[in-house]
């Protein structure tokens, strides 16, 4: 399953956001594989705007897993100050897919 999401990083701390995430913790990195997320990318606008899409076979049991790891609590917890309204480790609102182009057989 393929599943993609929309939050909003605080234009005034997107550039430490950016640098945040090309160090994401080696054990974050693991954590996020070992509980299901595969495909992951984030994708950042100019004004803030934060696209996220990851591939997993049931997503919210793959939240529910990262959540119970105090490596996901920790990561949560310093990434939150980077939000406007909610931040990744209070649920993100996930958006309807309407088209995709499968890759020919």
């Amino acid at each position: 399953m393929r599943y993609c999401f929309n939050l909003q990083v605080r234009p005034e701390r997107m550039a430490e956001y950016v640098e945040r995430h090309q160090a994401v913790w080696p054990e974050m990195q693991d954590a996020l594989r070992a509980t299901g997320w595969r495909n992951y990318s984030l994708f950042l606008r100019s004004d803030g705007l934060l696209i996220g899409y990851v591939e997993a076979d049931d997503l919210a049991a793959s939240r529910a897993a990262m959540e119970a790891l105090d490596v996901n609590t920790r990561w949560q917890a310093e990434m939150a100050e980077f939000f406007v309204g909610t931040a990744p480790g209070e649920g993100f609102p996930l958006l309807t897919e309407v088209f995709h182009l499968p890759e020919e057989k």
